[in-house]
């Protein structure tokens, strides 16, 4: 069957089709070699397909009854405590969600529905491979979850910056965080993929090839969690007063639009400051620019979905926005640090599971091990089931049922009924007609450790993806390859990732050899199905989605004793006319300006290099800049910011310095003069000049 004909909503498959699919799988793990023993449960029960959860029916959902899966993800979620396995780096703040468009037509759930009501919410971003102590600005995914505090009970939207992942079946979860976490052996390397583990796993797994693309692409080494998109995923569905459905994709989009880091400054940032993204949120918050983010949501139908040259259960698919449109349907903005961030950010409680009346799940396998895996992590972490209590995970409307007792019960529930249901107490909880209800979907009932044949190309996406992308980005993913496989030792493993390569794009593959100086390129593995050529999305880019402002951004002035004071008034005025903060940098925190006041740096030069900043404007006396240009933490200033791509401003007293920088000529270099050509440079990075300056794959 050709991808481009699979319809999404498809009979599932066979058996044998999934045996065949499971072969593909067993093909590429011979390549290792070795005498392997049987796999099992911890019972000591063999395993005979650890790549699939048993599902009614090939696309439905997933049983309860499937005790591999249930050992396997309940003892992954136990490994760490009380420290997060996953996503324990983390910062969150309150705020509020305001409806602007009502979904009425397809959903009940007031929160949809109730246009200009103001929820309350918390949301959380992290990384995911780092522990608590690691940096803040890995290549990483970001996650993105949001507690809605509804009339209705609390609504947990989990997602992340990446609308895809890595694997399709949530029974894999643990062997891709193994295979991304420090090796067992050695215990590093930390909050980095750039290993062997992580990518022999990835060379063993196609599925993964679309998420590779996003993770080595600029969406995971973020400028600010203020600047990323989020998604919820999944499909979801929403249902109507009449049960019917509608499925629903969410998605996040920062007011400020998108804006990345470029690898070199992300590691130097790294190592200035690990909190950069958390100190920046704070800031942000502090000052009163409050970060905001649009919710949209694409929304198709079950015939939809058939025409799909995909599977829109696969959670490593995405639906193009030029197929189904993105409608803002509110905002969510974030007005409030945390008071304590040990009870609120970490101990704050996300589960999928948690959703009001009037929205449903979808059959997706992640998902679907999502709903088990979120509460039995959570009763791990924070040691009792009654962690909804606490305040930050506790509604904000009334809840009243018959669970009691408990380790940290801190409610003292009255009366001598604790059942139902029941008649010896008039005020006692009962089920109500207008409750939660599920959507009556039909599968096949055709139980078996399946996967539906229409999740089988895993590479026409990853196509899409890469093939959307401007040249800059392009030339980023491929640089990034080659230096996550760089650090890998183990050289089948280096050619297997690039043979994946050459199924998602020759040219890709063939800069990813040269690059690992490979003499050939290896052989492509075999495929359950021809990768298509899509319709381009510029819709995934990052830099084409990057908006031409400085809102949200911050411009360094590199000032020294003497500085010309209406030159440096001058820049602080320009910069915030657009939107922007200027931040005073000197050798001294206590600083003359040529009009004889003293001011205060907010940072000293040794300790407050160029990458913090998005541009940066150079005031010296000549005098100073001729000493400057003799300073090494000087030159580094201005160097990296040449480096990195910003706007650069300077004076005739900074000319010194920059020669000592080797900083060049282009739009981007302007006279501290033209505060014009500043603010327009400064919007943007001068992508330009990155050619001049290092060797891209």
């Amino acid at each position: 069957m050709a991808a481009s004909k699979r319809a999404s909503n498809q009979a599932p498959t066979s058996t044998g089709t999934s045996t065949e699919l499971r072969g593909q799988g067993d093909e590429l793990h011979q390549l290792a070699g070795g005498s392997h023993p049987p796999l099992t449960t911890n019972q000591g029960i063999a395993v005979s397909d650890n790549q699939n959860s048993l599902r009614a029916g090939a696309r439905g959902p997933t049983l309860l009854e499937d005790f591999v899966l249930r050992e396997k993800i309940m003892h992954f979620d136990h490994e760490r405590i009380p420290e997060r396995i996953v996503h324990a780096r983390g910062t969150g703040a309150h705020g509020y969600f305001e409806l602007t468009n009502s979904l009425s037509r397809y959903t009940t759930a007031k929160i949809l529905t109730e246009v200009g009501h103001k929820t309350p919410v918390f949301t959380r971003f992290s990384t995911v491979a780092g522990g608590a102590g690691s940096v803040d600005t890995p290549r990483d995914v970001r996650g993105f979850a949001v507690k809605f505090y509804t009339k209705e009970g609390n609504w947990d939207l989990v997602g992340n910056n990446i609308p895809v992942f890595f694997i399709q079946d949530a029974i894999k979860f643990p062997d891709l965080i193994h295979a991304v976490k420090m090796e067992p052996d050695r215990g590093f390397p930390q909050a980095a993929s750039a290993h062997d583990t992580f990518w022999d796993f990835i060379s063993l797994t196609p599925e993964s090839m679309h998420m590779i693309m996003w993770a080595m692409s600029d969406r995971t080494i973020p400028r600010s969690l203020r600047m990323i998109e989020g998604f919820g995923i999944h499909s979801f569905r929403l249902l109507d007063e009449q049960g019917q459905s509608t499925f629903v994709k969410f998605h996040w989009r920062p007011k400020l639009g998108l804006q990345s880091h470029i690898w070199d400054e992300a590691v130097k940032v790294a190592g200035a400051d690990p909190d950069f993204q958390r100190r920046d949120m704070f800031e942000a918050i502090s000052n009163g620019d409050f970060p905001e983010w649009e919710l949209g949501v694409q929304l198709f139908t079950e015939e939809d979905a058939a025409g799909f040259p995909f599977d829109h259960l696969d959670p490593t698919k995405l639906i193009p926005e030029e197929l189904v449109p993105l409608q803002v349907i509110g905002r969510m903005v974030l007005d409030r640090w945390p008071d304590n961030f040990f009870a609120e950010t970490e101990q704050v409680a996300y589960c999928p599971a948690n959703i009001p009346p009037g929205i449903d799940f979808s059959n997706d396998p992640l998902l679907q091990g999502r709903l088990f895996s979120y509460l039995d992590t959570q009763l791990s972490r924070l040691g009792s089931a009654n962690f909804h209590q606490l305040p930050i995970n506790a509604p904000k409307c009334p809840f009243h049922n018959n669970q009691r007792d408990g380790h940290m019960q801190s409610q003292v529930p009255k009366g001598r009924v604790a059942y139902e249901p029941s008649s010896l107490q008039e005020d006692s909880p009962r089920e109500t007609r207008t409750g939660f209800r599920s959507h009556a979907t039909a599968d096949d009932g055709l139980k078996g450790r399946l996967r539906a044949e229409s999740f089988a190309d895993h590479y026409s996406q990853a196509r899409l993806f890469y093939r959307s992308q401007s040249k800059p980005e392009q030339a980023h993913i491929a640089s990034a390859l080659v230096f996550e496989l760089s650090k890998v030792e183990t050289a089948h493993v280096r050619d297997a990732v690039t043979g994946h390569l050459r199924h998602i794009d020759p040219d890709l593959a063939q800069r990813v050899a040269d690059g690992l100086g490979m003499d050939a390129l290896p052989a492509a593995p075999a495929t359950a199905f021809e990768p298509i050529d899509m319709k381009p999305s510029p819709a995934i880019q990052l830099i084409g989605k990057m908006k031409d402002t400085l809102q949200g951004r911050s411009v360094g002035i590199l000032v020294s004793e003497g500085s010309d004071a209406g030159a440096v008034a001058a820049i602080q005025k320009a910069v915030k006319s657009a939107g922007g903060l200027t931040k005073i940098v000197a050798p001294k925190l206590g600083i003359t300006l040529s009009d004889g006041r003293k001011i205060t740096a907010a940072g000293q030069l040794a300790g407050t290099p160029s990458f913090i900043f998005d541009a940066v404007a150079i005031v010296l006396t000549p005098e100073a800049g001729n000493s400057l240009a003799k300073d090494s933490a000087a030159i580094d200033f201005i160097s990296n910011a040449w480096a990195h791509l910003k706007a650069i401003a300077s004076d005739a007293g900074a000319q010194p310095l920059l020669k000592a920088g080797s900083v060049g000529k282009d739009t981007g270099v302007v006279d501290a003069g033209d505060m014009t050509a500043f603010i327009s440079a400064a919007k943007v990075r001068q992508w330009l000049r990155e050619p001049k300056l290092r060797a891209l794959a």
